[in-house]
Order: structure tokens, then C-alpha cells, then sequence
């Protein structure tokens, strides 16, 4: 988990400050398209949709495959056209003349063939059909996961432009306040009351104020950005606007810490190696014989679509691929040894997000720590500053000491800000975690 950098608020990218159509949208409403908009769900559900194509395919293990066929031949070749005239039922006996079988005239043939082979007893294709709906399973399991996912992510971007907009808030306070204490230092100065270094010193806190301000509002555009890349919307000349305020405080909860095996992705991973585990021992049925039935409907004519002669065939067969040059036992080979490493994987991959959970609920505690903290170091450069102001009005205090005061209270707020949203991102990402 990355931590937002209190520089995102204050400066990413420079730009023209806010544009000219804002949009007031609430969580909820960025929660419900990004489900239906967002690219990264419609890539995963695409992924979902071929696995479950790949085990459609898998019905060809019950279902028969049937042919059509038209063929038409001209042909002087003995065999061909004694055999065309057989399968045609037009042979007299002046056909058996020695001399016209060596050396028969042109014989032209239709022959309209409709085949049918039925799958009777294939093992092997029966495990691999069950890998087939593992793997879609898997994958439907993963889109889940990633719709969970964008939620977290949009929660994040929402607090994110919640922040920013807190930022040109507290800017604009400072703004003032700054603002006042030019005009004050300025009145001093004209009375000969301040030295011209002071009324510079006042005068470059307001240009760094002013600048501070431009790139939070500049921010403000490039949080809503990113909002509408999630929502898949395009969004030249508008800005998001949040119809919630960043909160000031916190709200403490218990969650619970224990990855549970019910979690979407850890669901996908055990079903990932479920299939590897079926193709493994679809390999090694390969070695088995396989049974299948087949038949086939012929019509045969000298004229075109001609249907004078009729025949059929039925069948079965029982087919044993006894060596293959080691091909069938190497293939059983690597697919045991992808099914042992998708366990592994498997297991890699719970510890891991166990890891990752016990991190995140530490830096929870943590979060929950530095939000009371810097709570408290804002109060406290609250007082400072009007002390400080106070004592300035009376001449009892630097002109460099009221302006550290001042950007010290803008510098506190602002990390105060920041520590509330890092607390609720961190609670949002562990909820995540054990969802």
C-alpha cells in the first residue's frame, strides 16, 4: 500500500486552477459507474467470457460432430470409375468386359455424404472438461475480486479530491491571514515602525502562499482526472466536486485480522490450481483407450445434387495410442509439475496476504496515533500564532517569528488533514484485505 504524499496535495503538476463546469458527485454514485464503466472490470470480464467459451467447447466430449459434404468428380481412372458406377448402382454386365475396366470412358459422380461421429468413452476429455470450468470459475471469482478492488480504488481517489479541495480551503485561509499581516507590516512600515526587510520577508510569505494555492487547485483538477480515467468518462473542461467534506475526525473500529479463505482472489487462486490439478490428471488418462462411434448417409448420382443411389455406414472404434515417442508422458510430466506449482503458489499467496494484513493493521495503530498527534500540534499552532500576533500588535515580537507562527499553523492543519485521510484509506484497504 502507497501512502499519499503530502506534496500530491501541494504539488503535483502546475495548472490553470479549477475548470469552468464543476460536477457535484457523491460515493455512491462513483461506486455505481465505476461498475458499469470502468476498462479494467470490462478487461477481466472479457477474460471471464473466453474462459467460459473455452468450456463450451468442452461439449463436444457428449455431442456429436456432424459433416455435410457435395463432391463431384470426372475421372478415366479404372478404379475410381468402376467404383463410382458401383456406389451409383449402375453397373450391367457389359461393365465386367476386361477391356473397358483397363480402359473405361469419362465417369462423372455426385456424392452427397452427411457424417456423424458421437464420442463414447474418453476419460481424459472428462478431466479436462472439469479443468476447463475451474479455470472459469477462476476467472469469475477474479473479476469479482477486481470490481472489489476499483471500489477501494474510487474510495481513495474520492478521499483524494476531498483532500484537495480541504488543501484549497486551508490555503485560502492562510491567504487571508497573510493578507492581513501584509497590510499590517505594510502600516508599520509607512510609520517607520518596521524595517524594509521585514515588509520583503511578509511580502515573500504571501507570493509562496499564493503559489502554494495555485498548485492545490491545480491538484483539485488532476484528483478529479484521475476520478473520471476509473469512471471511463472524459471530462476536458469539467471538474468532480464532492458532494461530502473531507471529516476533521476519525471513527475507531474493530476488524479483524485473519485472512479468511473465503476472500475472492485466495478463492480464484485455489481454483486456478484445481484446474491445473484436472489437466493433470487428464494427462495421465491420456494413456487410457478411447471409444468412438461413427456413421455416415451417402447419396450418389452422375448428375449434380442427383440422389439415385443411397447408402449408409455405422460403426465404432476403439482407438489405443500405445507410444507416441514420450510425447503423452512428458506432457503428463510438466502438467504435474504445473499443478504442484500452483499449489505452491497458492499457499505463497495466502502467506502473503497474511503478511500484508498483519502490516496494514500496525499501520492502523500507527494512523490512529499520528491523526491524535497532529491533532494536537494543530491546536497547539493555533495558540502560538494568536499569541505571537498578539505580541506583534504590541511590538514584542519578530516580524520572522509571527511568519513562522503563521506558515507553521497552515503546515500543521494541512498534516492534520493528511493524517485523518491516510487512518481512513488504511481502515478502507484492511476492510479490503478481509473482505
Amino acid at each position: 500500500m502507497k501512502k499519499v504524499n503530502l506534496l500530491i496535495v501541494l504539488g503535483m503538476v502546475t495548472g490553470a486552477g479549477f475548470a469552468q463546469d464543476t460536477l457535484t458527485i457523491s460515493k455512491n454514485d462513483l461506486l455505481q459507474k465505476v461498475t458499469e464503466n470502468n476498462l479494467q472490470i470490462k478487461v477481466a470480464e472479457k477474460s471471464f467470457q473466453s474462459a467460459k467459451a473455452d468450456y463450451r467447447q468442452s461439449n463436444a466430449l457428449f455431442l456429436p460432430n456432424i459433416n455435410v459434404s457435395h463432391t463431384g468428380i470426372s475421372t478415366t481412372n479404372p478404379l475410381m470409375a468402376f467404383g463410382s458406377k458401383l456406389n451409383q448402382e449402375v453397373l450391367i454386365a457389359s461393365d465386367f468386359n476386361p477391356a473397358l475396366l483397363n480402359d473405361p470412358e469419362k465417369t462423372q459422380n455426385f456424392a452427397t455424404k452427411i457424417e456423424v461421429q458421437q464420442p463414447l468413452f474418453n476419460l481424459d476429455g472428462l478431466y479436462g472438461r472439469q479443468a476447463a470450468k475451474a479455470k472459469m470459475d477462476a476467472f469469475q471469482l477474479q473479476t469479482e475480486r477486481t470490481k472489489e478492488y476499483l471500489e477501494l480504488e474510487v474510495s481513495k481517489a474520492y478521499m483524494q479530491l476531498q483532500l484537495a479541495y480541504k488543501a484549497v480551503k486551508v490555503l485560502e485561509k492562510a491567504n487571508v491571514t497573510a493578507q492581513g499581516n501584509l497590510k499590517m507590516v505594510e502600516n508599520y512600515f509607512k510609520n517607520g515602525m518596521l524595517q524594509k526587510t521585514d515588509l520583503l520577508n511578509v511580502q515573500v510569505r504571501m507570493n509562496e502562499i499564493t503559489n502554494q494555492l495555485q498548485y492545490a487547485k491545480s491538484n483539485v483538477q488532476n484528483a478529479s482526472d484521475y476520478l473520471a480515467f476509473l469512471l471511463n468518462e472524459d471530462m476536458t473542461g469539467k471538474t468532480y466536486k464532492p458532494a461530502e467534506a473531507l471529516d476533521n475526525s476519525i471513527a475507531i473500529e474493530s476488524i479483524n485480522t485473519i485472512i479468511s479463505d473465503a476472500r475472492k482472489d485466495i478463492q480464484a487462486m485455489q481454483k486456478s490450481s484445481e484446474a491445473y490439478k484436472k489437466l493433470f490428471q487428464s494427462s495421465k488418462f491420456g494413456f487410457l483407450p478411447r471409444l468412438n462411434a461413427f456413421g455416415s448417409y451417402e447419396l450418389y448420382d452422375q448428375n449434380i445434387f442427383g440422389t439415385s443411389a443411397k447408402g449408409y455406414l455405422v460403426g465404432a472404434q476403439l482407438s489405443w495410442n500405445v507410444f507416441d515417442g514420450f510425447k503423452t508422458i512428458g506432457k503428463t510430466q510438466k502438467a504435474k509439475a504445473d499443478f504442484e506449482k500452483a499449489e505452491i503458489e497458492t499457499e505463497q499467496y495466502k502467506k502473503q496476504s497474511q503478511l500484508e494484513l498483519s502490516k496494514t493493521n500496525r499501520q492502523l495503530l500507527d494512523a490512529e496515533n499520528k491523526v491524535n498527534l497532529s491533532k494536537l500540534a494543530f491546536e497547539q499552532s493555533q495558540e502560538a500564532f494568536r499569541i505571537r500576533q498578539n505580541r506583534f500588535t504590541q511590538g514584542l515580537e519578530k516580524t520572522t517569528d509571527l511568519l513562522m507562527a503563521e506558515t507553521q499553523m497552515a503546515q500543521k492543519e494541512l498534516e492534520h488533514l493528511q493524517a485523518v485521510f491516510e487512518y481512513n484509506f488504511t481502515k478502507q484497504y484492511l476492510q479490503f484485505l478481509t473482505k
